[in-house]
């Protein structure tokens, strides 16, 4: 499709990212040399905030492990606990095992401990962890609302989730760029953290306690921004442009970005980092909306309580 040619009708809210492109991309962030450079500093800042919960989960589920690069940072905050990896794509699987079976010691082998198993998000049981933890992966999903249900129904009782995601302040300067260029979007429209704190009790969740923060990125090359951008992840806009571009447009997008130089020399762009945790409670008693009592037992509540018949 041309960049002339119009656009397709906007999706639903709950339906930002584009579900093709983001298997093609997770495929491709699988065949990385390592994580994202973001992620594990996103999970140190995550894992602060762990000490603001008081339960000292026995069972730790971490949804999309590879990526989210926070093994270091959990087994630290719970050196006893049995950790389990849910990768969302085979090959992000395959990764995940090939990383833990390079990480463990000879002593592992030796004493049989075995690797934390690697599971696919439908392998799921109900109620198999104390903690869900999802470093950087909430604003990947098509359906988040559907990915909470998910993460609820995984949890037991008085369990917890914590999860990082961007905002939709995000590449706030980016996006600006390509409006006034008339391009097609420059990344999905993230979901704000009070629409999440929403959404978690929609899905069941109780207590949604949600923070973010702004980080200021920095380059001195726009070849380096956008090499930096990609090792990120990529476009997943439905309302992107879905050709391939030639080096002639690189070239010109190169010279567009010089606009984001500060006055410091540097070229700058936004991050919104959005924080999030809530509990499964126990679950409500269904109250009937009619009850029915037997006769003779309602005769003998009346005897008990002095009342004739």
């Amino acid at each position: 499709m041309s960049e002339s040619e119009s656009v397709a009708a906007p999706r639903p809210a709950l339906l930002q990212v584009d579900a093709v492109a983001l298997k093609r991309q997770l495929r491709r962030l699988a065949a990385q040399a390592e994580p994202p450079w973001l992620h594990s500093e996103v999970s140190s800042r995550m894992a602060e905030r762990l000490s603001l919960i008081k339960l000292q989960p026995r069972k730790v589920v971490q949804w999309s492990a590879f990526l989210g690069a926070s093994g270091a940072d959990l087994n630290r905050a719970y050196p006893q606990a049995a950790f389990m990896r849910v990768e969302p794509i085979e090959a992000l699987r395959s990764r995940s095992v090939a990383e833990l079976n390079s990480s463990r010691s000879w002593l592992d082998t030796l004493r049989g401990r075995e690797a934390a198993p690697v599971l696919l998000p439908q392998q799921v049981g109900d109620g198999d962890a104390e903690l869900l933890w999802a470093n950087m992966y909430l604003h990947l999903s098509p359906d988040p609302q559907a990915l909470l249900r998910l993460w609820q129904r995984a949890l037991a009782v008085n369990g917890f989730v914590m999860f990082s995601c961007l905002g939709p302040d995000s590449l706030r300067e980016l996006r600006s760029l390509y409006g006034a260029l008339g391009w097609p979007s420059a990344g999905p429209e993230w979901i704000d953290m009070h629409d999440i704190g929403d959404m978690l009790v929609e899905a069941g969740f109780a207590d949604p306690v949600m923070d973010q923060e702004r980080i200021s990125l920095t380059w001195r090359e726009p070849e380096r921004m956008l090499d930096d951008l990609r090792a990120l992840g990529g476009n997943l806009s439905p309302q992107r442009f879905e050709g391939c571009r030639t080096k002639g447009w690189r070239a010109g997008l190169l010279r567009q970005l010089e606009a984001l130089r500060g006055p410091d020399g540097l070229l700058r762009l936004t991050l919104e980092l959005v924080y999030g945790h809530a509990f499964k409670p126990q679950p409500r008693a269904v109250v009937a909306a009619e009850t029915r009592i037997p006769l003779d037992d309602m005769r003998a509540l009346m005897r008990k309580s002095g009342g004739s018949r």
